[in-house]
């Protein structure tokens, strides 16, 4: 059996930087809420933190096979603690106006690209050495994802009511730096082996870059998967950055009401993830697929579109947020059994780039249809957008490959 200590230590590290990520998800739009009162300038900032995301997360890809996940990983926390943190620390003495703010959260972002890209291209090598299978790693992955989404979003609405959006944010600075330090710790035996996957001095970055992309391209399951999550990214940031803070500023006009929501669909999520870390082997994926995104898709946009009261809301939030945690070990599995080894920084760097590429436009999507259409007319509109994207592969013969399971390379130990 593999040493587990890399496996845990990653999992632990993702535990605490998702936490606080998803604290800024929340203190950030509020943010900008209470200090212009602006649904455009909300979106603005989603935009100006995402596109460097995505286009760092692309430009990264190469590096990380040459240089190795490992180190892009910790060294990107480190210096996200000065970007994040210098946010609450100018805004205290004053000196944080709105284009500074932005350039902060852009460099947020650019440094929080590549340093996700290169945390998932550990994947498989912490999966080998602890000798489990690829999906029982994804759905573990996927519970520490929901669950710090529950406690980020609890954390989050309890600091912003007490302590202000602004000064929220050091928790997500902190968050950086832990997780840097426990991933430095837990896999330290990885370091060379990682540091020297796809190592090829001698080709230059464009065509390293290039090879990368001609695989992805040419894999018509992995491409298929980054344009449905690309589009369902989308309109997913439009919900949670724009039409949710907006619905509780609405209704209750407390960021606390938003904490509620994200922490119960989290909540859910994770009990599902933890169900699919132990079934997920066993179930025909796509049907999984299918099912889980017709519970967890549309029906949310419509609760908060009818102005259901608040405990129709949060029983749909316990549904889809059940289902939506069978998706990402399902999804994650096929993607890290398709790569090979050698470009598996390069084309999961492109592959969440893709699956990133349409998310600094949420914000901005969410922003113009709450101020051209209404709240409850953008919530129609981005819920009907949302099943039809991800009922498409109902009628797509491809994603049936969703099923075909290939040898258990990724499996031994």
């Amino acid at each position: 059996m593999g040493a587990r200590r890399p496996l845990y230590g990653w999992l632990t590290a993702e535990a605490i930087s998702l936490t606080g990520t998803r604290v800024s998800m929340i203190a950030l739009p509020w943010f900008v809420l209470t200090t212009t009162g602006s649904a455009t300038k909300t979106g603005l900032v989603a935009l100006a933190e995402m596109l460097p995301l995505v286009v760092l997360k692309v430009l990264g890809g190469p590096v990380i096979d040459r240089v190795g996940a490992r180190r892009v990983a910790i060294t990107c926390d480190l210096l996200s603690v000065l970007a994040v943190g210098a946010i609450p620390l100018l805004h205290e003495s004053g000196w944080l106006p709105f284009p500074l703010f932005l350039l902060l959260v852009a460099l947020a972002g650019a440094l929080r690209g590549p340093g996700d890209a290169a945390k998932a291209a550990l994947t498989p090598a912490v999966v080998a050495e602890a000798g489990v299978p690829m999906e029982r790693a994804t759905g573990l992955h996927s519970t520490i994802e929901r669950t710090s989404g529950l406690l980020g979003a609890a954390i989050a609405g309890g600091l912003v009511a007490v302590v202000g959006a602004a000064d929220a944010l050091v928790v997500d600075a902190v968050s950086f730096g832990l997780s840097a330090a426990v991933l430095a710790w837990a896999t330290t035996s990885l370091r060379r082996p990682v540091a020297s996957v796809g190592e090829e001095p001698e080709v230059p970055y464009r065509a390293r870059l290039r090879e990368g992309w001609t695989f992805l391209r040419g894999d018509r399951v992995l491409l298929g998967i980054a344009v449905m999550v690309a589009l369902t990214n989308l309109l997913d940031l439009a919900y949670a950055t724009v039409l949710v803070p907006v619905w509780a500023a609405e209704t209750t006009g407390s960021a606390a009401t938003v904490g509620l929501v994200f922490a119960t669909f989290g909540g859910a999520a994770a009990i599902g993830a933890m169900c699919a870390a132990a079934w997920a082997a066993r179930l025909p994926r796509y049907q999984t697929y299918l099912v889980a995104f017709l519970v967890c898709g549309a029906p949310r946009f419509v609760v908060f579109a009818v102005d259901a009261p608040m405990w129709a809301v949060l029983a749909v939030c316990v549904a889809g947020g059940f289902a939506s945690g069978f998706l990402n070990p399902i999804l994650g599995a096929v993607i890290y059994e398709r790569i090979p080894d050698r470009l598996m920084g390069r084309v999961t760097s492109l592959n969440t780039a893709l699956c990133f590429a349409l998310m600094p436009f949420g914000g901005i999507l969410g922003g113009l249809l709450v101020a051209g259409f209404g709240l409850s007319a953008a919530l129609l509109v981005v819920g009907a957008a949302y099943f039809l994207v991800t009922m498409l592969p109902a009628v797509d013969p491809r994603w049936r490959e969703l099923d075909r399971r290939p040898a258990p390379e990724p499996v031994s130990a």
